[in-house]
């Protein structure tokens, strides 16, 4: 259903759009809402990689439906935002996101992508073909660390 979605960098101009994206996608799962809420401040969205073209758009008709934003470090693609507009998910925008992301870590020459999961997304990374790897600590406990190896 990702028909018709096409991925570009994030304009300045858009950091709103996105900023509303992240809240209501972040909010949409039952399981992490009273947490979250409970925790405001990990709903603002500053678009620290805008600037630097590490965001990443999916528009639809020219509307803006998800975004990504990942962090190159010495040959590792760090994924730090995959966040797709609720009334867009399960249509293939994710994923969209997810083959952009893999494509320019390749031209890059990365040797993998990584991502800290939060629990609820777990089948959805292993969809995008994500293997575990170990742990991290996060504000909120002990959460998965997945990566794809781009070297196989």
């Amino acid at each position: 259903m990702s028909e018709g979605c096409m991925i570009r960098p994030a304009d300045a101009t858009e950091v709103d759009v996105l900023a509303d994206i992240y809240r209501r996608s972040s909010l949409s799962n039952d399981g992490d809402r009273n947490m979250l809420l409970a925790h405001a401040d990990v709903l603002e969205f500053a678009g620290d990689g805008i600037a630097d073209g590490r965001t990443r758009v999916a528009t639809v008709n020219g509307t803006v439906v998800g975004f990504s934003t990942t962090l190159d470090a010495g040959g590792v693609v760090d994924l730090e935002d995959l966040f797709v507009d609720p009334a867009w998910m399960r249509k293939g925008i994710g994923l969209a996101l997810m083959r952009d992301v893999v494509e320019r870590a390749r031209e890059r020459g990365a040797r993998v992508i990584e991502v800290t999961a939060n629990p609820h997304a777990l089948a959805f990374y292993a969809r995008a073909g994500f293997v575990p790897y170990g742990t991290a600590e996060t504000r909120f406990g002990a959460a998965e660390r997945l990566q794809i190896d781009l070297r196989q």
